[in-house]
């Protein structure tokens, strides 16, 4: 039997994937570990930004959008390396 997720089971487990992701990707940039620690950040401020959109934040919509941008910017260097 599958047990369907409540609204809040769902923002919690997006938060907390979202923090964990953040986290490790901070971890791998201390580490100067490239590409992953960019690409860990953007998978994890985009599941930030989605939770934001959940519960109707602006602030954090903004500080979350923003920081997407800057990542990609990242990301986009990887690429054109």
């Amino acid at each position: 039997m599958i047990k369907e997720l409540s609204y809040r089971q769902i923002d919690k487990i997006l938060k907390w994937t979202a923090t964990v992701l953040i986290l490790v990707g901070a971890i791998l940039t201390s580490l100067a570990i490239d590409p992953w620690n960019i690409y860990l950040m953007n998978v994890g401020t985009l599941v930030w930004l989605i939770w934001a959109l959940r519960i109707r934040d602006n602030a954090l919509i903004v500080v979350n959008a923003g920081l997407l941008v800057i990542y990609m910017m990242g990301v986009g260097r990887v690429i054109l390396q």
